[in-house]
């Protein structure tokens, strides 16, 4: 495959963060006395929109607004808890780097909202390696719907063919899958069983940068 795009998701790609999404959303569910398991995180909130989410959890249709209200509250839980902690997925500094030296546009694709990418750029100064950043208020349908990839491929003026994705979730998987691109599974939310939808599979992005031509040789197969 000839890589002429290469598009983020961030929760869980970016940033290995989605056990801190967990225990946000536990905390925030402590008032309507309500428990979420690992398994049903993994199955019903990592990688879909808040709106989607809210609306699981109350079991019930909302407006955007009524369903964002609910949303910053557990996102302002979010960003408390994994500020002291938040880094990069290892090598991907390294993985942006080489992009760039490729001239390969790069792209973010996340379900998350835009208070949330602020904070990644605030303790992650890695802004301006992306040409187009979609989230989820860019988007009526969010993953696993292709909305969100087709939109992302459109603006950055490549063809989905062209455009290799990286993600961690399933229902973004099957996102990039059902818009025609190439993914990259990583593994830092999943197991590999669990992500079989994937072309192929990384621990984190440090295996694309082992050596100088590691990203060639692992793309080249695709």
């Amino acid at each position: 495959m000839k890589v002429n795009a290469a598009i983020f998701d961030l929760d869980g790609t970016l940033i290995d963060n989605n056990s801190y999404h967990l225990q946000s959303w536990l905390q925030y569910l402590k008032d309507m006395n309500r428990q979420m398991s690992e398994e049903e995180y993994k199955a019903n909130v990592n990688g879909r929109t808040n709106k989607d989410v809210i609306e699981y959890i109350y079991q019930r249709k909302m407006d955007d607004e009524e369903a964002m209200k609910y949303a910053h509250e557990k996102e302002a839980i979010y960003r408390q808890l994994y500020a002291p902690y938040i880094k990069p997925v290892a090598g991907l500094l390294e993985l942006l780097e080489k992009l760039r030296s490729l001239s390969i546009p790069m792209a973010i694709a996340t379900s998350g909202i835009q208070v949330n990418i602020d904070f990644l750029f605030e303790h992650i100064p890695i802004r301006s390696y992306f040409d187009v950043i979609v989230n989820s208020a860019h988007i009526s349908k969010g993953k696993p719907d292709p909305e969100i990839y087709i939109k992302t491929a459109e603006l950055l003026k490549v063809s989905p063919a062209e455009c290799l994705v990286f993600e961690d979730a399933v229902v973004g998987i099957n996102s990039a899958k059902a818009a025609g691109m190439k993914v990259v599974g990583v593994l830092t939310t999943h197991k590999a069983e669990e992500l079989s939808g994937a072309d192929i599979l990384i621990k984190d992005f440090s295996e694309l940068v082992a050596e100088e031509n590691s990203f060639e040789q692992v793309t080249s197969g695709l």
